[in-house]
């Protein structure tokens, strides 16, 4: 009999311990809308996953879902995070405009450095001031920016800001969109993914992207002309936000979310944003291979630019703060960040 009921016992012991094992182990599905090629994808979410895998030693499994493989459009990622549709994805605030007015200081103007990675160590900062307040209903776990913005344009060079005038160009955002409305060019909103399509069918003649973003959708077959602006500081710019599912994460023992809280923050952000510049390099090179004509603008035209650039920032904080936000110290704030404050 004792032989029995230790049997038993041992039985259920395993049972149990079984039962609370299974219930730490966790799958992370989480949703981007780029190919599993493009730079981010491969050489941020990729790796991140693994990490995160391995510091968990294995209790937390990272699935990462491609070209909206789980349903969607680009600009319901926001809301499927939040919504729990997904447990974790990479969003674009400004394929929602106006709703995040906090993040579109990053997308003014000649705010943005050079390096996407000191630039989004800067925006990590910012966010927890500012943009945090505006997205508590999920867990921020990176914020971060892409590298310099480039004109590409099919069949029509852009050597001076004049040729810009009557071109139908793709923007990615509100303050894209009013900054190439501002240079004489229509602009068109669309999320990135449909760029090449309206591209080919003559929808557009060009858009702006950073050039990390040619290569996975082949716009060096497309367009022929590719034009940079040179200076420091970037012509515009779009705000990302890597994040979770709040009720995913909470429902998480302390331990695992020590590690997702590890995997999260300032290095985090700057790890996105160093795959962005990596990936502008490749982009660059691999235009440059294909043939393709690629100009630096004047230094006048460059100053025109900071020009139209400045009234446009002073345009927004008067917009925001007419909705009751302090859209000078957002500027302010963002400013000292790249500029080296703490």
């Amino acid at each position: 009999m004792k032989t029995v009921r230790r049997a038993f016992m041992g039985a259920l012991a395993f049972g149990i311990s079984a039962t609370v094992a299974s219930a730490q182990e966790v799958t992370l599905r989480c949703q981007h809308f780029l190919s599993p090629m493009a730079s981010v994808p491969a050489m941020f979410m990729e790796p991140w996953a693994r990490k995160v895998e391995e510091e968990s030693d294995g209790r937390i499994k990272v699935e990462l879902y491609p070209a909206m493989q789980l349903g969607g459009a680009p600009p319901a990622l926001y809301d499927q995070i939040r919504d729990g549709v997904i447990d974790c994805g990479w969003a674009l605030p400004s394929y929602t405009p106006g709703r995040f007015p906090a993040t579109e200081v990053w997308e003014l103007p000649f705010m943005t450095s050079m390096s996407a990675e000191e630039t989004s160590r800067a925006v990590w900062a910012y966010s927890e001031e500012y943009v945090a307040p505006q997205m508590q209903d999920i867990k921020l776990m990176a914020t971060h920016v892409h590298g310099p913005g480039i004109i590409h344009t099919k069949g029509t060079a852009v050597e001076t800001l004049d040729d810009l005038q009557g071109l139908k160009l793709r923007g990615p955002s509100r303050q894209a969109n009013a900054l190439l409305e501002s240079l004489g060019a229509e602009p068109v909103g669309m999320p990135v993914p449909a760029f090449p399509e309206a591209l080919s069918k003559g929808v557009v003649d060009g858009g702006v992207i950073p050039y990390e973003i040619v290569p996975p959708l082949k716009v060096h077959e497309l367009a022929d002309h590719h034009t940079q602006i040179g200076g420091d500081r970037a012509l515009y710019n779009t705000f990302f936000v890597w994040g979770m599912n709040l009720d995913t994460y909470n429902s998480l023992p302390d331990d695992l979310k020590a590690v997702i809280d590890a995997n999260s923050g300032a290095d985090v952000s700057a790890w996105a944003g160093k795959a962005m510049d990596d990936g502008d390099d490749t982009g660059e090179q691999v235009v440059r291979d294909a043939g393709n004509t690629v100009v630096t603008l004047s230094d006048a035209d460059l100053a025109r630019l900071q020009e139209i650039g400045a009234a446009q920032r002073a345009a927004w904080v008067e917009e925001v703060s007419s909705r009751g936000l302090d859209g000078q110290a957002m500027v302010d704030r963002a400013t000292s960040l790249i500029d080296g404050g703490s």
